[in-house]
C-alpha cells in the first residue's frame, strides 16, 4: 500500500514527519510518496515552490518527494491512474473540509483517505463527515500523537523546536520566512 501525503509545506514542520511515520506504522505502508503542491488551490503560499521542495526532501529523507503541479487532489489522481492501492494521508481537521473539495465522491473512488486524528479531537465532527460520504468505508482513520504547530504559525514565528533540523538549516541557511538569525 503507497500513502500520499500532500500539502504546500510552508514550511514542513515535526507534525507533517509525525503524521507520515505513524501512518506507516499505523496502516502497514509500503511507501509514502510526498506531494509538494505547487499552486495549492485552497491557501496561498509564501515561499516559493522550487524552495519548499529543497525544504520538504530535507524533512522527508529517504522518501520521494515531488512536485504536484495540480491544484486538486482529484485532478493529481486522475493524472496517475498508475497508482495502485494507495492512501491519501490528512489531518482530522482537513477531514472535516473533506465535502467542499473538488468532487470528494471521485476522490473516494480513485483512493483511500487516511485520517490522523488526535486524542480529544471531536469524534461527532468526522462522524458527521463519513455520514455524508457515498463510501465510508474508503476512510481509514489512525491515532497521532498531539504536535501542536502549524506551518501558518512558523511563517509568522518560527520555532526551532517545532522544525526539523535539516529544514531549519536550510531557512537559516536562506533567510527564509524572515529569519535573520535572532530567532
Amino acid at each position: 500500500m503507497i500513502g500520499l501525503f500532500g500539502g504546500a509545506f510552508d514550511p514542513p514542520h515535526k507534525g507533517h514527519v509525525a503524521l507520515v511515520e505513524t501512518a506507516v506504522k499505523t496502516l502497514g505502508l509500503d511507501r509514502v510518496l510526498i506531494l509538494l503542491s505547487a499552486d495549492p488551490g485552497h491557501k496561498q503560499v509564501e515561499t516559493p515552490a522550487i524552495e519548499r521542495l529543497e525544504l520538504a526532501r530535507a524533512a522527508f529523507p529517504g522518501r520521494d518527494v515531488i512536485l504536484d503541479e495540480h491544484g486538486r487532489t482529484v485532478d493529481l489522481l486522475r493524472a496517475h491512474p498508475s497508482w495502485k492501492d494507495t492512501v491519501f494521508l490528512i489531518g482530522a481537521d482537513q477531514f472535516c473540509d473533506f465535502l467542499s473539495w473538488k468532487e470528494p465522491d471521485e476522490v473516494l473512488k480513485l483512493t483511500r483517505i487516511g485520517v490522523a486524528t488526535r486524542p480529544g479531537y471531536p469524534q461527532e465532527q468526522l462522524d458527521r463527515v463519513v455520514a455524508k460520504l457515498s463510501s465510508p468505508k474508503r476512510v481509514l482513520f489512525f491515532e497521532l500523537a498531539p504536535v501542536p504547530v502549524a506551518s501558518s504559525d512558523l511563517r509568522h514565528h518560527l520555532d526551532r523546536e517545532a522544525i526539523p533540523p535539516a529544514v531549519w538549516e536550510i531557512i537559516e541557511r536562506d533567510s527564509l520566512y524572515g529569519y535573520s538569525g535572532s530567532t
